[in-house]
């Protein structure tokens, strides 16, 4: 047992030798100043006059088919004056943000050299939970409004969602918007492969925000990861036993990968099993493979097949009584 615990420990010391080895590496990666616009202010601290020049300014912002009256009245609508004062009160400034958006891009700039430092752009969208964060060709486009905090008043939105708008999910939701882009797509619709999709992209997270807790590179509480990790045997015994991993039913995404209040096995644990369970199992599957399989690369492992993957990780978790 004595022995167990040494060997143990010696590979910890091992991983946690090289982490800090590749961290030292990440600090030392070139990067430029990031550039951060914030369009929020701009457009609602512009009055209807100066509107023209504002077009002038941000030309990709204001569709051509869009008359002047539709921004105007956005400008001058007392609830669009309401959230954005609720906006600047979340966030007076952005500095904070832009050092941890800085880090997070030397991290990627690590793994991919070619990526340009991004230009930021904060603004106040439609409150679209779909499109919290943009990220295309070198441009991060952050909608501030979908941050101020879980319990705030302009939120009527279920517990599930609105878990994830704290400011804390901005970089989380950057590096999974810039994981997008870099995740090859699925050839194949099995529930397997869309697990293993997922989880390669918060494996992304684990490089690319090492200090981020699994609860926040997820978007889970500190109660669901615990439920998780707690019952991970019995997660996986009931992918097993109902045949769920090699099937191609179009329904299994919704019920194990997207954004749901639960999980639905269709048992009487469901109602305590988080959303996108199925998310979670991928991603322990993926940390599975690259912990026995040091040698691959982030860029081949994205590329792996999912059955590749599954294999070479021999994840198996243990039932809680065996």
């Amino acid at each position: 047992m004595k022995r167990l615990f040494f060997f143990s420990t010696l590979l910890l010391l091992v991983a946690c030798g090289k982490q800090s080895q590749t961290e030292k590496a990440i600090e030392e990666v070139p990067l430029d100043d990031i550039h951060v616009e914030r369009f929020d202010k701009a457009f609602f601290e512009t009055p209807p006059a100066g509107l023209p020049a504002l077009k002038r300014q941000y030309p990709d912002f204001f569709p051509p088919a869009t008359p002047d009256s539709v921004w105007i009245a956005k400008m001058t609508h007392p609830q669009w004056r309401e959230l954005y004062n609720e906006v600047q009160k979340r966030f007076p400034d952005f500095n904070k943000q832009t050092v941890e958006i800085e880090d997070l891009f030397r991290h990627i700039k690590y793994y991919y050299p070619k990526t340009p430092t991004p230009t930021v752009v904060t603004l106040i969208n439609e409150m679209d939970y779909n499109t919290k964060v943009i990220y295309r060709d070198g441009l991060v486009l952050i909608s501030l409004e979908l941050y101020l905090g879980k319990d705030h008043k302009f939120y009527n939105y279920p517990e599930y969602l609105r878990q994830n708008f704290e400011p804390a999910q901005i970089m989380p939701d950057i590096a999974a918007a810039f994981a997008e882009t870099k995740l090859p797509e699925l050839t194949e619709n099995t529930l397997l492969a869309q697990m293993i999709q997922a989880g390669k992209a918060l494996y992304m997270k684990d490089l690319l925000l090492p200090n981020y807790s699994d609860a926040a590179k997820i978007g889970y509480t500190d109660a669901q990861i615990a439920f998780c990790k707690e019952n991970e045997g019995v997660i996986w015994t009931s992918f097993v036993e109902q045949k769920l991993l090699y099937s191609t039913d179009g329904r299994l995404g919704n019920r194990f990968i997207n954004p749901a209040p639960f999980s639905k096995f269709y048992l009487e644990v469901d109602n305590e099993t988080p959303g996108r369970i199925g998310t979670w199992v991928g991603w322990q599957i993926v940390r599975a493979y690259m912990e026995q399989n040091e040698a691959v690369s982030l860029t081949q492992l994205l590329a792996m097949d999912a059955n590749e993957i599954f294999t070479g990780s021999h994840y198996k978790p243990k039932l809680s009584n065996d």
